[in-house]
């Protein structure tokens, strides 16, 4: 079977892929579409380490081909949208409703694939850039099948990521102020989850002026090319601050943009040794800066709550999705990702 791999050096598309059968827990998808989000890229420049060889892929819809002995709430036929975190369910943290914080689901790369003998490693419990790949059972979230399978793919990564940020994690409330530093595909789900929380004003930051259409789509009430800008619209700073590029001058800056008593959401993904500053006297009044892993989602209860808005028209998927590839024409999309040509492109199989 095609697939996407990366062996430490350079990524190539390979049509010898092979991936066991679903174990017990175990779900067998046939992907049908994956979106390219920066995390795959960062695999390849080095940013996130991860061992190789690895077939990458991360945010991915798909049929249920085959369970394993013990699955019962999916079954072959239905569509799923896959999700990243392959909590174990049984630990304290999943217990208490926060299964991004289950250790069992973070570092802990399998090897279901094979290539010519040789075990290849499964990107963040994932591997959606492969026709079929395996997952835990509490990873294949069943959706509605008259979602399309290359708008829900979104919904396993992005979608999960920025709406969770805002609603799971800052809890926006209605009426309060948000500020959204890069309008990438993240960025575009921060400012959703802030429309759909009924913040306001909410202002996108993002030096590329041809994003400001699709930002104020998505919920943007002002668009600026620079963060130097902010104050302008906000004089006294703003409730909640979203830095979703991963540069530690706009971690800085989310931090000096904020009003008292505001949190910044760090969501961007800088280097794993990057370090940045603040000036920790202004955090006496009551500012928080939040970490957030996955926008601290449940995904079996919230991809089922972002598919009903979804199909209210509350949530926008299908706008997300700019261009789709074959998967074979996977360089042009990753160049057309790392140029910020599209929100984002999605590989299809």
């Amino acid at each position: 079977m095609r697939g996407v791999v990366f062996d430490g050096k350079q990524v190539q598309v390979v049509d010898d892929l092979e991936v066991r059968d679903p174990g017990p827990g175990e779900v067998l998808v046939a992907v049908a579409a994956a979106g390219l989000c920066h995390s795959d890229l960062s695999v390849v420049d080095g940013t996130i380490p991860f061992p190789a060889p690895v077939v990458l892929g991360h945010e991915g819809a798909g049929v249920v081909e085959a369970v394993g002995p013990g699955v019962t709430h999916v079954g072959p036929g239905d569509h799923v949208a896959l999700s990243t975190l392959a909590n174990c369910g049984t630990c304290a943290d999943c217990d208490r409703g926060r299964p991004t914080m289950c250790r069992k689901a973070i570092g802990r790369p399998g090897q279901p694939f094979s290539r010519g003998g040789q075990p290849l490693f499964q990107f963040a419990s994932n591997s959606s850039f492969a026709e079929r790949t395996v997952v835990r059972a509490v990873q294949a979230v069943r959706i509605p099948s008259d979602i399309p399978l290359t708008s829900a793919a979104l919904m396993g990564c992005g979608v999960l990521t920025g709406v969770g940020a805002v609603l799971n994690r800052a809890r926006v409330a209605r009426g309060e102020s948000v500020v959204v530093i890069g309008t990438g595909g993240i960025g575009l789900n921060v400012l959703q989850g802030a429309r759909i929380s009924g913040a306001h004003p909410i202002v996108a930051v993002d030096t590329n002026p041809a994003k400001e259409e699709t930002a104020r789509r998505f919920g943007a009430t002002h668009f600026l090319g620079s963060a130097d800008g902010v104050r302008e619209v906000l004089p006294t700073g703003a409730d909640h601050v979203f830095e979703c590029v991963g540069h530690v001058g706009l971690v800085r800056a989310a931090v000096d943009l904020l009003d008292r008593h505001g949190q910044a959401v760090l969501l961007g993904m800088t280097a794993p040794t990057a370090e940045a500053s603040f000036l920790p006297a202004a955090m006496f009044l009551d500012k928080s800066i939040l970490g957030c892993r996955y926008g601290s989602s449940r995904p079996q209860k919230d991809l089922a709550l972002y598919a009903e808005l979804y199909r209210r028209g509350s949530l926008l998927l299908d706008e997300l999705v700019t261009e789709t590839y074959p998967v074979e024409d996977f360089e042009r999309a990753a160049e057309d990702a790392a140029r910020g040509k599209v929100a984002r492109g999605v590989l299809t199989f």
